[in-house]
């Protein structure tokens, strides 16, 4: 029973080509597999809006959205009716061809993404022995839409915004990927199905996930972090900081393009996720032994909600950086950290198993990352405020 029901997305796949001539059968076969994808991902970005908000009204002690519908379930709906039906003003300096394009821009490098993902067992849309360098390489995709949306507005607010966002992004997106070449090391591979499948076994009832290990939990760490910036999300949010630049990089936006940038952001933050799930947590392997009757895909989500409630969490409870704070714990620390985490996946590696190898690989990284924070805290000047009032 467990493997029919586990498959049942893969079995309903090949009886519905059953009916698809041979030679319409490849580009059906993508259809079919795609168009989940397209349906699923912005379902869960409706569904995480509403549990954002509702969450942060109760962590800041606030009602959430309780108008629209029961307990306000329909708020989606509302604020999807909203962005169609708003005018679409663009300035009358704009570059019209790019700033209609920007928006589509960052959605479809969040969708692209997803094609390497495992989002269970034998549900991958492609199998490509590079999967983790191309979904990387498609990600810098987001760093041109977002020059497209600032320059095309013609606004000092969105230009600024924009250059804001791209020098965050490429200082966070390096120790991004330095953090998953420890992942690589030990998988031997850049197939993000291999991955997964390195850590599908157990030792009695634990898993053989790579967070288990002491360069797994850094690197686990440290790549949620850098996705934290890359996504935009508090408290590195300041590409959006309002106080400074208004909206950022979108300020000329409105309508259903000022929805897609939003949409882009959390389909972003839902395929970083995914792969962090895929590299660190075992992709859709259960976390017990015996929990793998429960059907993969279900694991899956299950986690990417797990860290999604941490971004939210994070969001309502963590103030906003200030920018050289942000660029100093990303060069400074983030990562000397990374450099530092891949010799210690190469001491695990060569070393033979056992206490000492723990002991040796813990002292390895954090050692140098106390000297590191001693460091970052040094250069901390703190002076007393002083407010003036305007008479």
């Amino acid at each position: 029973m467990t493997l029919p029901l586990d498959q049942i997305f893969v079995l309903s796949k090949h009886w519905l080509l059953s009916f698809v001539p041979p030679i319409a059968q490849p580009l059906a076969s993508a259809i079919l597999s795609v168009v989940p994808v397209l349906i699923a991902f912005p379902l869960l970005f409706a569904i995480t809006t509403l549990l954002e908000r509702k969450g942060l009204g109760r962590i800041q002690n606030r009602y959430g959205p309780n108008r629209t519908g029961p307990w306000g379930l329909l708020q989606p709906i509302a604020d999807g009716v909203k962005s169609l039906t708003k005018e679409d003003i663009v300035p009358l300096t704009a570059d019209h061809a790019v700033h209609f394009l920007a928006p589509i821009f960052l959605v479809a490098a969040a969708f692209l993404g997803y094609a390497v993902l495992p989002i269970g067992r034998n549900m991958v849309i492609s199998n490509l022995n590079a999967g983790v360098l191309y979904f990387f390489a498609v990600g810098s995709m987001v760093e041109l839409s977002v020059f497209m949306a600032g320059w095309s507005s013609r606004s000092k607010y969105s230009l600024l915004g924009a250059m804001r966002a791209i020098a965050q992004m490429i200082s966070y997106e390096v120790p991004l990927v330095l953090a998953s070449v420890v992942v690589i090391m030990q998988a031997g591979s850049l197939s993000t199905v291999s991955i997964v499948e390195k850590q599908a076994g157990y030792t009695g009832i634990w898993p053989h996930w790579f967070v288990f290990t002491p360069w797994g939990i850094v690197g686990f760490a440290l790549f949620m972090i850098a996705a934290t910036a890359e996504s935009n999300r508090s408290p590195f949010d300041l590409p959006e900081g309002e106080s400074e630049i208004i909206a950022g990089y979108y300020i000329e936006y409105s309508g259903f393009k000022f929805a897609l940038f939003f949409l882009g952001e959390y389909l972003g933050m839902f395929a970083t996720s995914g792969m962090a799930i895929t590299l660190f947590l075992g992709g859709w392997s259960a976390p017990f032994s015996f929990l793998t009757w429960i059907p993969s895909y279900v694991w899956f989500f299950a986690k990417l909600l797990a860290l999604i409630f941490g971004f939210i969490w994070i969001r309502g409870t963590l103030p906003r950086l200030r920018m050289d704070q942000l660029m100093n714990l990303a060069w400074e620390f983030v990562l000397p950290t990374a450099l530092l985490n891949m010799l210690v996946a190469g001491v695990w590696h060569f070393m033979p198993g056992g206490p000492i190898r723990w002991l040796v690989c813990i002292a390895i990284v954090a050692i140098p990352c106390t000297f590191l924070t001693r460091r970052l805290k040094r250069k901390k000047k703190f002076e007393v405020r002083t407010y003036s009032f305007a008479e």
